[in-house]
């Protein structure tokens, strides 16, 4: 009886053991696999900012989906005008004195590495495209584009992208999305800076 008892105790000592790695596991794993995840969608959130900046600087506004962005980056022209002579001078001929040149933005995009192919696709995920928005509001009397692009923390967080995971961290949410941009105002900064 009295090793009965003792295997008993034994096997409920492993049980225990075992119950307190899980606990202590858990909340570092999630933590690894947060700021892992996290960091990759952010970085690709980058890669499509400086595409739609490209974009608006050749069109004036921002794509609204991914095919026009991808096909003007490939099409599309940077414009470049500069000055020649001096402005300020009362001899100064505006009609002779602007030489413009054109450059392919697609050498831009080649020369940051850019993979326009993968351009949507969200890091960790099956080939699950990030949300995107543009638009153009009125503000402070002027017509502005705005753009917004992101995805919620619950696609790309796999089994972490679960609310029981906030007890670990009390500001996450994974039905907050990591985005840039605001179609409410125009701003490119994303909630990750």
């Amino acid at each position: 009886m009295r090793k009965l008892f003792s295997l008993a105790f034994l096997v409920l000592a492993f049980v225990l053991a075992f119950l307190l790695y899980r606990s202590i596991e858990e909340p570092i794993t999630f933590a690894d696999q947060r700021a892992l995840r996290e960091d990759a969608v952010s970085d690709q959130l980058k890669i499509i900012r400086t595409t739609q900046e490209m974009y608006r600087d050749i069109t004036g506004m921002f794509a609204p989906n991914f095919d026009t962005l991808k096909q003007v980056l490939r099409e599309g022209r940077f414009t470049e005008v500069r000055i020649i002579g001096d402005p300020d001078d009362p001899n100064f001929d505006p009609t002779t004195a602007y030489d413009t040149t054109y450059f392919p933005a697609i050498d831009s995009v080649n020369a940051l590495g850019i993979d326009l192919d993968r351009l949507e696709y969200v890091p960790y995920t099956d080939d699950m495209s990030f949300d995107i928005a543009a638009d153009t509001i009125d503000y402070q009397s002027t017509k502005v584009p705005v753009v917004q692009v992101g995805i919620a923390r619950k696609e790309f967080m796999d089994r972490f992208g679960d609310v029981r995971f906030k007890r670990y961290d009390q500001m996450y949410d994974p039905n907050k999305p990591l985005k840039f941009g605001d179609l409410s105002k125009p701003s490119l900064a994303g909630n990750w800076e």
